[in-house]
């Protein structure tokens, strides 16, 4: 849907530099922010949800960073990496005199192990989706205490971009959450109140002066829900960012700081609806039938407005969505497919072919049933509380009853990934890569992300079958015309079944409070703290460290 030394102190600073760092901003203090949901889990192999991947980000230590600015990757935990001829394997150099925060040692017996994990089948890890080729899964062996080789069991393009998302565990620590290679470590977590991350006192990263970073002591992420409250306390200065904002408050904000309010564009981020079809949900069997229909899929499309999506929820700070790809995304968008306009009479007619019936402004199903669902959504978000409403009445207009029903994170992430207890669903996919093998977990009929009907054991339709193929022939050419033709094709069937009914791309909204210093928001996630481990707090600087 899917985040290493002993502390040294330095010597006492001359004023000459105490008067530079005053004017850059402060060694120290707490970065605080808001978390919209609690986070599903502290396990950085099984995220799939926002809260947990930011968590995973700011702790976890990775091989390779995809650069969020220059979208390139950069080193990490590796200095450097090799690609074979052939393209089934990568070798890193791997950095050394790195520690965990705990203070054992990293070595290639760690990157060995997070593999052995990450292919457990019992995790079912939505990571492990994009580190498997077909049914083969990749595999790391320890060329030397520094070295270490992944193979993977075919061809696999742009491999070295999905070490981003992969955290590297401690084989010696029992607790991975207190073990970690990043900037940050977990310290403490209260549910429905905030999570706490202190300094690694062992992070690796130095800035040009030799000072051990990150600069900031500690992160605060309140949980909190209430999208005008967290304005509010923006506004009191008692937070330093937000993430997302809507049009409205956007505005808002604009008017009454406008140095705070940033537009960074149309992010590569999507909203959409998807109807439940897997098997694993006791549905009822007409509503199954309906939902399994593409042209019912297509219909209930055609049927929504995207125009006034963008223009009353979004207060124009969107773009009506075509398909998987943002049009932000200008290499592997799909000119070819163009985002719906609402036709309402060409949605009955395909309905009609289908067997449904209009019967006095109530459509009934080929069995006789009135056609009624109910759509999930999380509490607490305006933006998707006006698209819901908006949607519900476009699609009142085939005689489609739907029923609106807000949850809160947790439960909505629960239901769609392990109880299955849902109808339809209104949410949002995050891409934190513009290259398609991101979307590997989403597109696979096996991955757990394949969200209308995730973890098949084969596909059960042949258009998911060609998708299969599709995304595993493109990952595996290196090629890019060719990758870009094999991938144009899955956003075709994408456009044709719409197991997606994609609404649109929102434009990245931040706020950003001017004491925060060393910030280069990005439309890619996360915005704002993608370099968390420079970022810093204005004022005086302590005198000595």
């Amino acid at each position: 849907m899917m985040l290493s030394r002993t502390a040294r102190l330095l010597p006492r600073l001359s004023i000459g530099i105490v008067l530079t760092a005053v004017a850059f901003g402060q060694w120290g203090g707490e970065l605080k922010f808001v978390l919209r949901a609690d986070p599903k889990t502290f396990d950085p192999l099984v995220v799939a949800d926002e809260p947990s991947e930011w968590v995973r980000y700011l702790t976890a230590g990775v091989l390779l960073r995809i650069d969020r600015k220059t979208q390139e990757p950069t080193p990490e935990l590796a200095t450097s990496w090799k690609i074979a001829p052939d393209g089934k394997r990568i070798e890193f150099a791997l950095r050394k005199g790195v520690r965990f925060s705990d203070g054992s040692p990293f070595d290639a017996q760690d990157v060995v192990y997070t593999f052995t994990r990450l292919n457990d089948a019992r995790l079912h890890s939505p990571i492990a989706d994009a580190f498997r080729v077909g049914t083969v899964p990749a595999k790391a062996v320890a060329l030397g205490s520094h070295r270490v080789a992944i193979s993977f069991g075919a061809p696999l393009a742009g491999m070295e971009r999905h070490f981003d998302s992969l955290a590297i565990l401690s084989s010696r620590s029992r607790l991975r959450e207190k073990a970690v290679l990043g900037p940050f470590v977990l310290a403490a977590y209260q549910a429905g109140s905030a999570v706490e991350l202190k300094r690694n006192p062992n992070y690796w990263k130095t800035d040009a002066s030799g000072r051990r970073l990150p600069y900031l002591d500690s992160v605060r992420m309140e949980i909190q829900q209430n999208r005008d409250i967290e304005l509010l306390r923006f506004r009191r200065g008692e937070l330093h960012f937000i993430s997302a904002l809507d049009g409205e408050a956007f505005d808002r904000l604009r008017k009454e700081k406008p140095e705070a309010a940033r537009d960074v564009g149309v992010s590569l981020e999507s909203e959409m609806i998807w109807f439940n079809q897997t098997s694993q949900a006791a549905l009822d069997p007409s509503k199954r039938a309906w939902f399994r229909s593409k042209e019912f899929r297509r219909a209930m499309s055609l049927a929504i407005n995207r125009a006034d999506l963008v223009r009353l929820a979004y207060k124009g700070y969107a773009k009506p969505a075509a398909g998987p790809v943002s049009a932000a995304n200008r290499v592997w968008s799909n000119p070819a497919v163009a985002a719906q306009r609402q036709q309402i009479e060409t949605a009955a007619k395909l309905l009609a072919g289908a067997g449904f019936k209009l019967d006095g402004g109530v459509l009934r199903g080929s069995e006789g049933k009135a056609v009624e669902f109910s759509l999930i959504t999380n509490a607490g978000s305006k933006i998707r509380a006006r698209m819901a409403a908006l949607v519900q009445q476009d699609l009142a207009r085939v005689g489609v009853k739907m029923n609106i029903v807000a949850l809160d994170f947790p439960s909505l992430i629960e239901r769609i990934t392990r109880s299955f207890d849902y109808e339809a669903c209104l949410l949002g996919l995050v891409n934190v890569d513009p290259d398609p093998n991101g979307q590997m977990n989403i597109w696979l009929s096996s991955a757990s992300n394949h969200q209308w009907n995730p973890n098949q054991a084969k596909p059960e339709t042949a258009w998911e079958a060609e998708i299969d193929k599709l995304m595993i022939a493109q990952s595996s050419t290196a090629a890019h015309a060719k990758r870009k033709a094999l991938f144009d094709r899955v956003q075709e069937i994408a456009a044709e079944q719409s197991p997606f009914l994609y609404l649109v791309n929102p434009n990245a909204l931040v706020a950003i409070s001017p004491t925060l210093r060393n910030v280069q928001p990005t439309a890619l996630g996360p915005r704002v703290f993608w370099n968390v481990e420079h970022l810093q707090l204005a004022g005086g600087m302590q005198a000595s460290r």
